[in-house]
């Protein structure tokens, strides 16, 4: 496989930004997770940049970066410092923002199960919107937004019922998902929302799914949203903001994702066009939450290889990383690339990549050709997103480091755990 840009190999050992990555298992240990600064800005700025340059005194943007993707709180400052401002499904992402130097004003909160205590906190720090997913989180909303003498700014999240074409774990714009309010309830929904007086309806939200090769079914998606702003205003219901959601997908193996620019050049000549005919002369904000296609190729999982085991009809190579490390490939049979660390000449063999867990889903990666021994070191590629965030600590494993490459430079920004942290707050009862 080819390597992404900001990874690559130095003299036949992997870099990250020309840091070697052989270096860095040594001083800080494997499993051990990577990330380049400059690969996350880049990302960002495709979104950033591409708005900037369709931005008018009419038509304005804000880019919310997806929290859930990877939410340490190094990365949130740099995304935070970049201008992003952040999508967050739980009271404790929200933490980490305000944690990591993040506006507050700039938050979208979407998410089907906010407990009253998150929405009291959000409400605490004023935060932008509330992207609401039925009827009942509405009237929760307005009734703590009352107890504490406030006004929630709502969105609501419309499912279109548009098929994004992806896998079905992270299809989430379909009837049968439990995301959002039905398309066709919609229009009911904001007029009962608008007569509440603790809520403001700010906007109309929607997001389809993840991993979006082709940006056809999100463009789709935004044709409904925009025939359903024209209804609200024939009701008089006045809207300021449309969020379409993230969902674009990267390049794992040979995948070709529509190119950020492309995307949104057609999703800004629409909304021109449609705003032109329909809605001149008053402002009106476009909003987008990336997440994978700003983290994901910006960070890789580092293990080292422990054993090589072969039975009749397998070769294994038994490495220090596993599924509560990275669960996608478990979760989702999700394809990532592997490279050793170090270039090797020599046989090959085709190796299924697996943990230390005791479950025959621990896996990493299958039927990969390599020439490797015990004891070197492996890249599991293209796990900046839903890595570390989706971790876990099962068999009594401690999570990963964290190390970030920013000029040349490691830093490490989040400590191993230790075997002691697990259990601390636990207690035995005599």
């Amino acid at each position: 496989m080819k390597t992404a840009p900001h990874f690559y190999y130095q003299n036949d050992i992997l870099t990250v930004d020309g840091v070697r990555l052989d270096e860095l298992a040594s001083q800080y240990g494997t499993p051990l997770y990577v990330y380049s600064k400059a690969a996350f800005t880049e990302h960002y700025r495709q979104y950033a940049d591409t708005c900037l340059a369709h931005q008018s005194d009419e038509i304005r943007s804000l880019v919310c970066y997806s929290v859930k993707s990877n939410s340490n709180i190094a990365i949130l400052n740099i995304l935070g410092r970049e201008g992003a401002g952040f999508d967050i499904v739980s009271g404790g992402e929200l933490l980490r923002v305000i944690a990591a130097g993040g506006d507050p004003r700039k938050v979208i909160f979407s998410g089907v199960g906010k407990t009253a205590d998150e929405i009291r906190l959000a409400l605490e720090h004023d935060i932008l919107c509330f992207n609401i997913e039925s009827l009942a989180e509405l009237h929760r909303i307005e009734r703590i937004a009352a107890e504490m003498g406030k006004t929630a700014r709502v969105s609501f999240r419309v499912n279109p019922d548009v098929d994004p074409k992806t896998h079905p774990y992270i299809s989430t714009g379909l009837k049968e998902n439990k995301f959002g309010i039905p398309y066709e309830e919609a229009l009911e929904s904001y007029m009962t929302a608008a007569k509440m007086p603790h809520i403001a309806i700010t906007g109309i939200d929607c997001h389809i799914g993840s991993q979006l090769l082709d940006d056809a079914p999100l463009l789709e998606a935004l044709d409904k949203l925009t025939d359903l702003f024209d209804r609200l205003a024939q009701q008089d219901i006045e809207l300021h903001h449309i969020d379409i959601g993230g969902g674009i997908g990267i390049t794992y193996d040979d995948e070709q994702p529509v190119p950020i620019a492309d995307y949104l050049d057609r999703v800004f000549a629409r909304i021109a066009a449609w705003k032109k005919a329909k809605h001149p002369g008053t402002p009106f904000t476009m909003v987008f939450e990336p997440g994978r296609s700003i983290s994901g190729n910006a960070g890789l999982l580092l293990t080292e290889v422990q054993y090589l085991k072969t039975n009749a009809e397998k070769h294994f190579a038994i490495v220090d990383g596993a599924m509560n490390d990275l669960m996608r490939p478990s979760l989702y049979e999700a394809w990532h690339g592997v490279l050793p660390v170090t270039k090797r000449a020599g046989q090959t063999a085709v190796y299924d990549i697996v943990g230390p867990v005791c479950e025959s889903g621990d896996w990493l990666a299958r039927q990969r050709e390599l020439s490797i021994k015990a004891g070197d070191l492996l890249a599991v590629m293209s796990a900046g997103a839903y890595g570390m965030a989706m971790s876990s600590n099962y068999n009594t494993r401690g999570r990963a480091a964290e190390i970030l490459i920013a000029d040349e430079q490691a830093h490490l920004i989040r400590r191993r755990e230790r075997p002691e942290e697990l259990f601390a707050l636990e207690t035995v009862v005599s």
